[in-house]
């Protein structure tokens, strides 16, 4: 059995009496608190003999104190006054760049500008190639959508922790929408199992009164009897390009078709 042995401490010298430097400490001590009396003798004798010349060098001192304050108010003053003109001019910079990017965005063919309560933005019409898209890319398409179509409250939601949940929206009747989008290819479909992630967070979770699944591709045919029997509209890729040509229904007008 082998017995652990605790590390001894080495002693610390540094904290050792130093006979030496107290005594210098002291000796430096009394020599200041000598100077200083002197200094006070000194200035007293001067004031009792010469009181106008005392007068006078307090008076300069006074004044001497006094402006050294006021520049250096000045100065503190135009410093600020500087930094508060940078920020003026960065904010500025600022909104000018914002308003040649909505000025340029209004004037595009396929720019539409959307009032939502006080606040106006620019909505963009999706590429007539979803394939082009990158999987954020396509959910803001679906946003545009959505905004296209009357919703108010469109939000991408989409990302790490998403519950399912990518874009989310209230339709012009009030109704609140969840659209989950699957950018997938003609080869890959959407199976029962993708389904049954959504629709255990679409109702439950994101309070739902219209959960949609929205993919470039098709669905399986479990995965559209899931849906049936949730209650989920599932719209394809031939769906999705009527619904953004315009020849077809949205995801929240399908659901009420098929109620």
């Amino acid at each position: 059995m082998t017995v652990p042995s605790r590390p001894i401490r080495p002693l610390d010298r540094e904290r050792r009496f130093n006979l030496r430097a107290t005594a210098l400490f002291f000796a430096l001590l009394a020599l200041i608190l000598c100077i200083l009396v002197f200094v006070i003798r000194t200035a007293a004798d001067i004031a009792e003999s010469r009181p106008l010349w005392a007068g006078s060098i307090v008076v300069m001192g006074i004044a001497a104190a006094h402006l050294g304050r006021s520049r250096w108010r000045r100065f503190s003053a135009a410093r600020y006054a500087r930094r508060a003109a940078e920020a003026l001019e960065e904010a500025a910079e600022l909104a000018s760049a914002k308003s040649e990017v909505l000025t340029d965005a209004g004037h595009g063919d396929s720019a539409a500008q959307v009032l939502d309560g006080e606040e106006a933005t620019v909505v963009l019409d999706p590429p007539d190639d979803d394939a082009e898209l990158d999987p954020d890319e396509f959910e803001q398409a679906i946003a545009d959508l959505c905004v296209r179509d009357a919703c108010r409250e469109v939000e991408v939601v989409g990302g790490a922790g998403d519950l399912g949940a990518d874009v989310v929206a209230v339709t012009a009747e009030g109704l609140r929408i969840v659209i989950q989008c699957k950018l997938y290819g003609d080869d890959n479909k959407v199976g029962s199992q993708d389904l049954q992630r959504f629709g255990g967070t679409c109702f439950t979770v994101h309070g739902a009164d219209i959960a949609a699944l929205v993919t470039t591709s098709d669905f399986t045919t479990p995965a559209l009897d899931y849906a049936q029997q949730c209650g989920i509209v599932c719209v394809n890729g031939e769906e999705l390009r009527a619904w953004s040509d315009g020849t077809g229904p949205s995801p929240w007008e399908e659901a009420g078709a098929e109620v």
